[in-house]
């Protein structure tokens, strides 16, 4: 077995420079954390919609063509296949989103936003993006401040979407 390189520690605690980013981490990672939570809670207040279901419409209004497979929405979301096809039933079923075949792949569905769904969409967003204003400016962060923020978590992100570096022929403005 090879040996894994490990910390040097005192009475099992890591070293004080460990500490230190190990707080940095919790602190980030919590704060952020609680922060979607609030955002999701002011947008889910403004809008009757459940946070999964805002999520989903958030993302399409965020693609090409505003429409995703099935399989990606529930990679991207965290949700389960199962979860997925619950949240889109449900906002299918509201007259948001379709279903749609792909035209190469008969084992591919889509779900895209319907023109209604377009519209609640950007209503979630302007919503999102009032209650980031508000919460930002509460904080005493400042727009450019939170900008450099985000562009920074950016670079660390392992596995960036598509509209992680803002509006572009990926993502358009919205």
């Amino acid at each position: 077995m090879a040996d894994i390189a490990r910390p040097e520690s005192v009475g099992g605690c890591p070293k004080a420079e460990d500490a230190a980013l190990l707080l940095q981490w919790h602190t980030m990672h919590s704060g952020l954390r609680r922060l979607s939570e609030q955002l999701l809670a002011d947008v889910e207040r403004a809008s009757h919609s459940a946070s999964s279901s805002l999520q989903v419409l958030w993302y399409l209004l965020t693609v090409p063509e505003h429409a995703a497979p099935m399989n990606q929405l529930s990679q991207l979301m965290g949700f389960s296949t199962a979860g997925t096809t619950k949240v889109v039933d449900r906002l299918c079923e509201a007259g948001l989103l379709e279903r749609r075949a792909s035209s190469s792949d008969r084992r591919v569905t889509y779900a895209a936003l319907t023109p209604v769904g377009l519209s609640a969409a950007a209503d979630a967003s302007s919503a999102l993006a009032a209650a980031l204003r508000r919460r930002v400016a509460a904080a005493g962060v400042g727009a450019d401040r939170f900008a450099a923020l985000a562009a920074d978590i950016a670079l660390l992100d392992p596995a960036p979407g598509p509209c992680t570096a803002g509006p572009g022929p990926e993502c358009p403005g919205v």
